[in-house]
């Protein structure tokens, strides 16, 4: 690469520092760290929980799916997150934020202790922290893919540098930190999209490129399913990712949690969902061309990369690499700061007596170093992704397969239709869903969609067929239900002669 992009390059990873160190100041407690004091504008919940969602996995696995297969994936792979974000601004958000305001809950897993018990808590912490180890490696060597593409960067070195600058950053500055440079990198993501797609569309003849291209491409390209990604993958997908975006990736669910109340978070969510819908659009556009411009390439996962490098100024490569840079660190810290909130509230607590007398500050210095350990090992194990599936391998079959089991007694815990389901039910739904995901994959050898759809499907199948069957229903269950059902922060209604009426 150019001089010059290199300098944007370093300016970006500087400015992630800045703004790390800045966000120190803005901490004071482990509530601060986990869920920004309750204290985040909605706007800035809605961008922080959209570029915490998707990674340089879009630029790598993802630009490899439209160069073969065309616009099947946005709509599995980015509108089935639109879908259930949206759902989840209905049925979610404003749970996920009582739990804070009311239940003084600073983990997404924290108030799973009280709703079942101690068990399941543990069994959900444990397996979601081990997936998440190996679902963050995976964006971390994606963005070590790009790097290799983009200046001949090792893929070990690409890693450890992009990993140690969302480490120096993450865990000084807590989830404001997060939040505050995920605005910083949606501004330069945008512009480094907005780039891209202008000078794509001057190689295809202009503006009018936008709807002539696709008559040049196999018609193919232009099914919104294929005999891989079928229907039932898209329908499975959004039910996943209607679990996975709303609490079942607990760092999107701290984003519900840190908007001062329920309307915030149920904006944020809305902003979010119009943003998966309409926003990847412009940034997979280049994606969909690529087939035209750069034709039979060897590997289709490095088409976004090939496109930059080729037709892209100095300093604009730069700017792009930055901007999918971004992508990865959002995803990257948010994860990182979700698991360390769990590992110190909730398993630590469990594992050493003495962890629960700890002061203030001495949770707060746990909360730093979990997550800067867990930081670490993604990075050693992002050094094994080939062997373990690649990106997509792992991404799809791993982490979208295994996060339903996990997620199902998360977030259906919350729901009041399902409050005869206990902690037998939650138990033996997540490991159904483990089982089924053995036998299906390992067993049976099944397609993706046997593959993704079975664990989740069991999963749910079991955990409401066995509130309805062996339902074990308590007080304290339902207190908790109703506590973070009812909206005690309705915004007073005018009346029609002009005065304010209380909610």
């Amino acid at each position: 690469m150019h001089v010059l992009d290199w300098a944007m390059v370093c300016a970006y990873f500087a400015l992630m520092v800045v703004i790390g160190w800045w966000s120190h100041k803005r901490i004071h407690d482990v509530k601060d760290f986990f869920t920004a004091g309750g204290r985040m504008p909605w706007w800035l919940t809605g961008i922080s929980h959209h570029m915490s969602g998707y990674s340089a996995v879009l630029f790598v696995a993802y630009a490899g799916v439209a160069y073969t297969s065309g616009i099947t994936v946005y709509f599995w792979g980015m509108a089935s997150i639109g879908i259930g974000v949206g759902i989840g601004s209905w049925l979610f958000a404003a749970r996920w934020n009582r739990l804070r305001s009311k239940l003084g809950v600073a983990s997404p897993l924290e108030y799973l202790a009280r709703r079942f018990n101690v068990p399941t808590q543990q069994a959900l912490a444990w397996s979601g922290s081990l997936l998440k180890i190996f679902d963050i490696a995976a964006k971390w060597f994606a963005i070590a893919t790009i790097l290799n593409v983009f200046a001949g960067v090792d893929y070990t070195w690409g890693i450890i540098i992009t990993g140690s600058v969302t480490l120096v950053y993450c865990t000084v500055g807590g989830l404001w930190a997060d939040a505050l440079t995920d605005f910083g990198q949606f501004v330069i993501q945008a512009i480094a999209a907005i780039a891209m797609l202008w000078v794509v569309l001057g190689k295809l003849g202009g503006v009018s490129g936008l709807w002539t291209m696709w008559g040049d491409l196999p018609p193919s390209h232009l099914n919104p399913t294929t005999s891989k990604f079928t229907t039932v993958v898209l329908l499975v997908y959004v039910l996943v990712k209607t679990l996975e975006y709303n609490g079942g990736m607990w760092n999107l669910a701290q984003r519900y949690m840190a908007a001062p109340d329920t309307h915030a978070a149920r904006r944020g969510a809305r902003l979010s969902s119009i943003l998966y819908l309409v926003w990847p659009l412009f940034m997979m556009f280049p994606m969909f061309a690529a087939p035209l411009l750069i034709p039979n390439i060897e590997n289709p996962d490095n088409a976004y990369a090939i496109m930059t490098t080729t037709f892209l100024p100095p300093g604009l490569i730069g700017l792009v690499l930055a901007g999918i840079f971004s992508h990865t660190m959002a995803m990257v810290s948010s994860d990182a700061n979700a698991i360390s909130a769990v590992i110190t509230r909730d398993m630590l607590p469990v594992l050493i007596k003495k962890t629960r007398r700890w002061t203030e500050a001495q949770g707060l210095l746990a909360a730093r170093i979990t997550t800067a350990i867990f930081i670490v090992l993604t990075m050693a194990v992002a050094t094994q992704a080939p062997k373990l599936g690649g990106v997509l391998g792992i991404v799809v079959l791993w982490v979208a397969a295994l996060m339903g089991p996990i997620s199902v007694p998360l977030l259906l815990g919350m729901l009041p239709w399902f409050r005869r389901s206990g902690s037998r039910a939650a138990l033996i739904s997540w490991a159904g869903g483990l089982i089924a995901y053995a036998i299906a994959y390992y067993g049976f050898k099944a397609t993706l969609a046997v593959t993704v759809s079975t664990p989740i499907l069991v999963s749910l199948g079991l955990f409401i067929g066995l509130g309805y069957l062996m339902p074990e229903r308590k007080a304290s269950t339902d207190e908790l239900i109703d506590t973070i059902d009812r909206d005690d922060d309705v915004l007073p209604r005018k009346s029609q002669d002009g005065t304010t009426v209380p909610a």
